[in-house]
């Protein structure tokens, strides 16, 4: 419940709750949904979704998806449908109890992406976070060129859908849990993305290519708090090494 508020889907005004919400669910209710094209699409990402993530999940938890999916694509025209989809919007079909505010989440969630990634574009971030990597995390980005690993496919999947498609789904939601509550947190995400590695650098130092591969696409159980904590220490790692340059 407390995602609706912070992504602004419920006014803290009480008040016009009750009529608001109605209003809500019928503007949902009179958006498009029938299937089309694009819908088995859906139907086999969602079924590998759940497939991989072996959460228990209801006979409804398909449909929800399909319908949530559906309903965005056709309310908005202009955006077309990628598998990245069904990551995003999972953790708001597990956590928000009626369809239509998981609906309003995942446009939200959308939108903040999309306009995030239309002023400034995903190769240009995955370059800033390279040159992050390569500061921050330096005996890591030199063992990933000996052994010949492109990070920057990975960079590029974790930045634009915010680590849904490599992190398991409680992993997800804890982080979004963080990311909900900080007016700033698409320009935090950067520094979530290197915590993770520093986190695991130990680990990922003891494999091979294919292997460091395969555990990136699909990391292991964090600690989410202490990825977190992580996080802000590297941002402030950063702000204080940029304010130190620029005093020279």
């Amino acid at each position: 419940e407390v995602w609706l508020y912070l992504l602004s889907i419920q006014e803290a005004d009480r008040s016009k709750e009750i009529s608001t919400q109605k209003q809500k669910l019928q503007e949902y209710e009179q958006i498009d949904k029938d299937p089309n094209e694009m819908t088995k699409r859906v139907r086999g990402e969602i079924t590998r979704y759940l497939r991989k993530t072996n959460i228990e999940s209801s006979r409804n938890m398909p449909r929800l998806f399909e319908d949530v999916i559906s309903a965005y694509c056709n309310h908005n025209h202009r955006v077309e449908y990628y598998p990245a989809m069904v990551n995003l919007c999972a953790p708001f079909i597990y956590s928000v109890k009626r369809e239509c505010d998981a609906f309003l989440c995942f446009e939200k969630m959308i939108n903040t992406l999309d306009d995030h990634f239309s002023s400034r574009s995903i190769n240009e971030s995955v370059a800033s976070f390279m040159t992050l990597f390569r500061t921050c995390i330096p005996d890591l980005y030199s063992y990933f060129e000996e052994e010949e690993v492109d990070i920057k496919e990975w960079a590029a999947s974790a930045l634009q859908f915010v680590l849904s498609r490599e992190l398991s789904l409680e992993n997800t939601m804890r982080l979004w849990d963080t990311y909900f509550a900080v007016p700033d947190w698409i320009e935090l995400h950067p520094f979530f993305c290197l915590a993770v590695l520093r986190h695991l650098k130990e680990n990922l130092e003891e494999l091979e290519q294919s292997e460091i591969r395969t555990m990136l696409m699909r990391l292991p159980p964090l600690d989410m708090d202490q990825i977190v904590n992580e996080a802000f220490n590297i941002r402030h790692e950063i702000m204080e090494r940029q304010i130190s340059d620029d005093s020279l």
